[in-house]
């Protein structure tokens, strides 16, 4: 075969191959897909453009200050010798110590607002702002929300008004939707990093009660606290806050405070210097499913029991109960403590809200104006006889005596638990020796007799629980549903 006619053979062969792709592209093009993959505005190719349109609003922070030394030992006793080594070596044990702290923010306004971590900034007695052009501005905290974790800044207004960026407060992300996180890890500034909204509504903990947490995936190291989180329109859609790492670096687990619940925490800042929360007074707890058996509830039943309504608030100003199940507040579900204290904390102070509640197998609306919250620690909790139906339970009861109810604090009613067995449906239920029962099945208890007469009504109504109510040393109040054990035959 001449050349000629081997190289059109070799050119009509790979036609023929070009051909066959192209068919089979255009047919796997038509193939209906079983996933759909989308981005706002257009898959990036690159964030280069979005990057550049946002780092000029985003700043590191330099806090320092000196706090001091907590449980610090006296030193006046050491010998001189031990002494002169803690003067020469970082000073005395018990003398104040420098903070320095390094993180990230951004400005949210051009007159100089800059929005950061409180914990960047805690305990600072000088704050500077650094920007990317290299300016280094002092400033001055308008107001911090140790809740939230946030802070608000403030540097002098220059020559020109600063680049700054605004906080999305129409939250409407997806996980699995871009974000972009920039900020100062390390202390290096300016580090822009990608990925996606891992998950949201995330949860940290009680002292961040207030917080749903958005989980991302752009990697965030130290000093990236306080910087922004943004999404394809360059819109702060979280604020930096936290990670989970074993090593103390990046492993794809970061949380931001969403941006949503930020901007109303800023917007009190700016106009109060301070944030208040609304306060209801109760002590709220989760309906289980073995409250509801014992209550006589549906089991498809969604809302919060009330364990406790505490003194001089507004819950028993308004005529809320010990035992309510609240259902709705302003007339949205509410199924979740720690959604309810998020909600009511959300009111301002003094603002009416309505609980739509179940009480005695009737809903009823109970309108209660809101107090300002106050500063309070939870209370904590802590001393054999069994006998009859108690003892099922692996409760041992007696009816305190006078000096008991009076070292106790105890109302007429109630009897004391003197003992729990170990492995007990008591025990696993949380009560402790110490404990007083003030109410079983929905009766007061006043003798021993009373709680025999409890448990067999509640077995008599075919109830799987028995329903207690119980009151601590320290006077923590709350419901307990004690699964009620099989019937034997006593030998």
């Amino acid at each position: 075969m001449k050349l000629t006619q081997r190289l059109i053979l070799s050119a009509a062969v790979a036609a023929l191959s070009i051909g066959a792709v192209t068919t089979v592209a255009v047919n796997a093009q038509e193939a209906p897909s079983a996933y759909t993959y989308a981005a706002p505005n257009g898959a990036p190719m690159s964030f280069a453009s979005l990057i550049e349109q946002v780092s000029p609003a985003v700043v590191s922070i330099e806090a320092e200050g000196s706090v001091d030394a907590p449980n610090a030992p006296d030193m006046s006793q050491l010998p001189p010798q031990f002494r002169e080594f803690f003067e020469r070596f970082g000073g005395m044990p018990d003398q104040p110590r420098e903070r320095r702290a390094q993180g990230s923010g951004f400005f949210i306004s051009a007159d100089g607002y800059v929005v950061t971590n409180n914990h960047v900034i805690r305990d600072a007695d000088t704050i500077r702002v650094v920007l990317t052009d290299g300016r280094s501005l002092e400033a001055t905290v308008v107001g911090t929300d140790m809740a939230t974790d946030l802070a608000l800044l403030r540097v002098e207004e220059e020559d020109e008004p600063f680049a700054y960026v605004e906080l999305e407060r129409d939250l409407g992300i997806r996980v699995g939707d871009w974000v972009v996180a920039v900020g100062n890890p390390f202390g290096l500034g300016g580090t822009a990093t990608a990925g996606i909204i891992s998950a949201t509504g995330r949860q940290m903990g009680a002292s961040q009660a207030y917080t749903d947490f958005l989980q991302i995936d752009a990697p965030i190291n130290r000093g990236n606290s306080g910087g922004p989180a943004f999404d394809l329109d360059g819109k702060v859609i979280g604020v930096n806050s936290a990670i989970i790492s074993p090593t103390g670096g990046n492993v794809g687990i970061g949380f931001a405070i969403p941006s949503d619940l930020a901007a109303t925490v800023i917007d009190q800042l700016i106009e109060n210097g301070e944030v208040r929360r609304g306060y209801l007074g109760i002590a709220p707890a989760v309906l289980t499913d073995d409250l509801r058996d014992a209550m006589g509830l549906d089991a498809d039943l969604e809302g919060v029991l009330i364990n406790q309504v505490l003194d001089d608030t507004p819950a028993q100003a308004a005529g809320l109960e010990n035992g309510d199940i609240i259902l709705e507040i302003n007339g949205e579900p509410v199924d979740d403590p720690r959604e309810l204290t998020r909600r009511v904390g959300g009111f301002a102070p003094g603002e009416r809200v309505a609980f739509r509640v179940l009480r005695d197998e009737r809903e009823r609306t109970i309108r209660v104006e809101l107090t300002e919250r106050p500063d309070t620690s939870s209370p904590e909790e802590t001393p054999d006889r069994e006998a009859g139906a108690a003892a099922q339970f692996g409760l041992a009861l007696s009816e305190p005596d006078d000096a008991e109810r009076e070292a106790l604090d105890l109302e007429e009613r109630g009897l004391l638990v003197e003992g729990i067995r170990p492995g007990s449906e008591a025990a696993e239920k949380g009560l402790r020796p110490g404990d007083v029962i003030l109410e079983a099945g929905g009766r007061d208890l006043n003798a021993l007799s009373d709680f025999e007469a409890a448990v067999e009504d509640a077995r008599a109504r075919d109830r799987r629980a028995l329903l207690v109510f119980v009151v601590s040393q320290n006077g923590q109040r709350r419901y307990a549903a004690l699964e009620m054990p099989s019937e034997e035959t006593d030998e």
